[in-house]
């Protein structure tokens, strides 16, 4: 699914740069740049009652234009950040933590931040700090980090590619009279469908009145010295989430002691977990019920179920959250389109075989089974002979799941979650382009202030050649290595103990099966279904003990990681997100593996079986122990999604009422229409916010591609959760956390790992569950060596035994035959003594032949499949060089134009004044008149052409080693006022 298929009409915009309302298949030459003061203002189209037409930049910015709670008291300087403390809390009314908050306070002012206080007296001790970043802090910090932003438009940026090519020979050939009378006299059958497939497409699309699309602007690394480039004087220059963002960056690096020796008192998280602060946030741009808002449109248009078959407008919950939410929902949206054609094919798959269960010979046997002689005893004492017909329900369900159609799935399963991967690698490339994240790298983080508290009482330091900073050197044989065998061990702990629980469960359906009670229960299904029935009552225990050790896991998990005392918060994240996995993979599969590759497998036969505990073993029906697997798996993976959603929805809610009630009391109340005290009531998102979210996804799709041949409904299962999970999840982050500080990421991190181990795995168990949970492989030989047909295969899978090698005969039994029958391939020898028959060798053979075959088919096809689909699609490589040349080529036109000191002002567009005291001023700085371009030749400009990606942005801010002169060309000083007022609200 493309991106810009979100939108309807974007095939003449496709290989777009500047999106201009020009036609792309237009012939005439590129007009000559000039400046245009209406270029820099919102679009004023209006709609069709006349009122202006919303644009991407006037939504952005709504909230902040139409919420007087979200400026300073004098209406014009936004409010970027709000800090809070409680006067009525002891830890923050000590003397050092007032010296902390004068002194921190201090720091901010010093950096250029503004700030406002408000203690209201309604509030209940509540005060708060209001931040404002000025024009002069944007301008600093957005170039210490590196923001890539949006360039001047200028209407020469045009570029040709496929599309134009084929927009151009289209409209060149329709200029002929005789293909015109062609295309008329066309089936109009074609047109019609192409219109209902439109007015469908319609229906599900982003609507553009609402969310219009984002024009696709040129961006580059920005920088001071060369603003003119940029379109600073435009109204989302500078959008929230960027002010937000520097705003973060700047809290979390101010000291908060005047103390020489302390090195790490530094940061709002240390503040906020001494009490010194209770919360610092952002805020959201509106209030739910209030129109203007993006928050408000995003509520009522992606946040609602109503909503769920269309696309999400993922450019606007980007611009609203930042890029790893957005991507988030990306991948989310992706996944769950991706589900449609498993889903169907599953599905498919379900219908053949409830079609056909009743023409199934091996089922129809067992139904019709009037042999004399009983199946032997399941238990011992409590256990009777049993007729095979009594399984007959059994047998037909089982068909339901194993049958031809499961090889095929499998199959189909495998190829699909190698396309998933690859597909998701190109789609994810698209959205980094779009979100202008092409060749974004995460740069060297700084300490998380955890690990510095932690090491506070360290006193030796080491520096960090990276950033050149001393910092604390953990001592190895006192803390890192027993805080490492301490977390490896008590995960070990952990995963034994859920293990253990899968034990327990497994000793219930033991016991449950001998059971009296059982026997002589009135209910016909409990009664000759016993298998059935401790199976599912047994999933249902297992799925609460997952439920309850969740909980448990999540715990020590957290406390473990923050001992192992890591660095950076990437780092941790990093190593919690592994350790809950893996605690979480034992919790919800253990169980299934059990019933897939264990249960019924090693149980021994009559007079000989494998005792446990001195108990026999629970066996498998003669069907197998494919059915009870599908029980199992069915029970867990909807009784998880259901319980998961109703958790995920509460759990805010009763978060959000906790928390006011440990802030201001049970009988208080917080009413205020001010939109920094109304955030303040909501929970607060945090660093791991997106950590359960991928959580149970990722646990789903195991579900989805490990287990998929044993339930075959499960993408159709997932597929419906995850329609609602998309919905739900927006509400969630709208309604009741705060507003997270934007991050940038290139892509999902440490998960999508995860998710191609998951895909290789599932290779291998849906072999291993073919070839020896199903009863696929048997049949097969039967059919290839004995018969063509199934005739007799189900007297041929039992053996006979005489009852007299039973050792715990039944209590109360009329049965008076001298023989049993019991599942398996076995043959009397001498005596007492039986033994496997060669049939069981020739079916052992064949499973293993067909994990063989199996398993290097898939593989190699999933080879093939990775192989022909590029992480990257040649159009979008196309696109970026092309954008990258554009780019390189703006940048020294505007620059050779300026150290030249030239006057030709149609080559470049300007977004301020041309004269003197503009920020793109034809004044060439020191030295600036036109002789100095005397002294570049063209052999300097064709060697910065000649640059890469890299080094041409080296060569652009005048550090390339071979043109660093290039500095005294360029303006060294901008002419910028400070007192000059910025663009509104900046």
């Amino acid at each position: 699914m493309s991106v810009l298929s979100m939108y309807q009409d974007n095939m003449s915009q496709d290989m777009n740069t500047d999106r201009d309302n020009g036609s792309e298949a237009s012939t005439r030459p590129a007009e000559e740049c000039s400046f245009d003061p209406a270029a820099t203002l919102p679009d004023v189209a209006t709609n069709g009652n006349g009122k202006p037409k919303a644009n991407h930049c006037s939504i952005i910015m709504g909230g902040v234009l139409n919420n007087p709670s979200l400026t300073f008291n004098d209406g014009v300087r936004t409010i970027d950040y709000v800090l809070v403390w409680e006067a009525g809390k002891v830890d923050a009314t000590t003397p050092q933590a007032i010296e902390q908050r004068r002194i921190f306070e201090e720091n901010l002012e010093n950096e250029g931040l503004q700030l406002e206080r408000e203690a209201p007296k309604e509030l209940h001790g509540l005060n708060f700090t209001k931040i404002h970043a000025p024009y002069s802090v944007l301008r600093d910090y957005s170039e210490i980090l590196k923001l890539r932003m949006p360039m001047k438009e200028c209407s020469k940026i045009r570029k040709g590619g496929r599309t134009n090519a084929i927009l151009n020979a289209a409209m060149y050939m329709s200029k002929f009279s005789a293909l015109k009378d062609v295309h008329e006299k066309t089936n109009s059958l074609v047109d019609k469908m192409d219109a209902c497939w439109e007015q469908f497409m319609a229906k599900i699309r982003v609507d553009p009145d609402l969310f219009p699309e984002r024009k696709h602007r040129l961006t580059a690394i920005y920088s001071k010295d060369k603003e003119y480039l940029f379109d600073t004087t435009a109204e989302c220059f500078w959008t929230p989430s960027i002010r937000s963002r520097i705003v973060q960056f700047i809290l979390d690096r101010k000291k908060f002691s005047s103390a020489s020796n302390d090195d790490f008192a530094f940061g709002i998280t240390r503040l906020i977990s001494n009490s010194t602060y209770s919360a610092a946030y952002p805020l959201h741009d509106g209030d739910l019920k209030t129109p203007g808002s993006m928050r408000h449109l995003l509520y009522t248009e992606w946040a609602s179920v109503s909503k769920c078959i269309k696309y999400q407008p993922l450019d606007y919950v980007k611009d609203y959250f930042g890029v790893k939410i957005g991507l988030y929902f990306a991948w989310l949206g992706f996944y769950t389109h991706m589900l449609i054609p498993a889903s169907i094919v599953g599905l498919i798959c379900v219908i053949y075989s409830a079609s056909t269960v009743y023409s199934n010979q091996p089922s129809e046997q067992v139904c019709n089974y009037n042999s004399s002689i009983k199946m032997c005893p399941l238990c011992d004492y409590f256990c009777d002979y049993w007729d095979l017909k009594d399984t007959c329900l059994q047998s037909r369900i089982t068909y339901l799941f194993d049958n031809s159609t499961t090889v095929f799935f499998a199959i189909f399963m495998s190829f699909w979650a190698a396309c998933f991967l690859e597909l998701w690698k190109r789609y994810s490339a698209e959205m980094t382009h779009r979100w202008d994240l092409t060749g974004f790298d995460v740069y060297e983080e700084h300490p998380r202030p955890q690990y510095l508290a932690r090491l506070a009482h360290v006193k030796r330091t080491q520096l960090n050649v990276v950033t050149g900073e001393r910092e604390p050197m953990v001592p190895f044989w006192r803390m890192r290595l027993p805080a490492t065998l301490m977390s490896f061990s008590v995960v070990a702990l952990l995963v034994l103990l859920a293990l253990a629980t899968v034990l327990g469960v497994v000793l219930y359906r033991m016991s449950l099966l001998g059971a009296t009670i059982l026997r002589h229960n009135s209910n016909v299904l409990i009664t000759y279904n016993p298998i059935m029935f401790t199976t599912a009552t047994a999933a249902c225990i297992n799925l609460v003990l997952i439920c309850l050790l969740n909980y448990i896991y999540q715990y020590l998990a957290e406390w473990l990681t923050e001992k192992e005392l890591l660095r950076t918060q990437t780092e941790f994240d990093d190593s919690l997100t592994l350790k809950i996995y893996l605690l979480q993979f034992v919790n919800y599969y253990a169980s299934i593996f059990y019933i897939a590759f264990f249960k019924g497998k090693y149980v021994g036969r009559p007079g000989d079986y494998v005792r446990f505990f001195g108990h026999r073993q629970e066996e498998c029906a003669p069907g197998g122990c494919f059915l009870e697997l599908s029980i199992q798996l069915a029970i867990i993976m909807v009784g998880k999604q259901f319980i998961n959603t109703i958790v995920e929805m509460l759990m805010p809610y009763l978060l959000k009422w906790l928390y006011i009630i440990r802030t201001i009391g049970r009988k208080n109340t917080i009413k205020s229409p001010l939109q920094w005290v109304k955030d303040f009531k909501l929970v607060d998102f945090g660093n791991m916010g997106l950590f359960p979210e991928y959580l149970e996804m990722v646990l789903q799709y195991g579900f989805v591609t490990i287990f998929v041949s044993a339930f075959p409904l499960a993408p159709l299962f997932a597929l419906i959760n995850n329609v609602l999970e998309m919905r739900l999840d927006a509400k969630k982050f709208l309604s009741c956390y705060r507003r997270p500080v934007p991050q940038r990421v290139n892509d999902i991190g440490v998960w999508y790992r995860i998710l191609d181990s998951i895909g290789k795995l599932s290779v291998i168990t849906n072999g291993f569950i073919i070839a020896f949970t199903s009863d696929f492989i048997p049949r097969l030989v039967y059919q290839f060596a004995m018969e063509s047909n199934l005739n007799n295969y189900v007297n041929y899978t039992l053996a006979d035994f005489n009852i007299s090698v039973i050792e715990y005969k039944p209590l109360k039994s009329t049965y008076k035959e001298e023989m049993c029958s019991y599942p398996g391939y076995w043959y009397y020898k001498q005596g007492d003594d039986y033994e496997r028959s060669n049939w069981y060798w020739h079916v052992m053979g064949a499973r293993l032949a067909f994990i063989v075959v199996f398993e290097n088919v898939v593989a190699l096809v999933m080879i093939i499949v990775r192989w022909a689909i590029p992480d990257m699609s040649g159009e979008l490589r196309d696109r970026i060089r092309r954008e990258a040349y554009v780019i390189n080529s703006f940048i020294l036109d505007e620059t050779r134009s300026r150290s030249l000191g030239s006057t030709r002002q149609g080559t470049s567009c300007r977004a301020g004044p041309t004269g003197p005291g503009g920020p793109a001023g034809g004044d060439t700085g020191e030295g600036g008149d036109g002789g100095a371009g005397e002294e570049i030749t063209d052999s300097n400009w064709n060697h910065i052409a000649s640059l890469s990606g890299s080094d041409f942005d080296l060569a652009a801010h005048g550090e390339h080693q071979d043109i660093a002169d290039l500095g005294k060309h360029v303006v060294s000083k901008h002419s910028f006022n400070e007192n000059e007022p910025g663009p509104a609200h900046v």
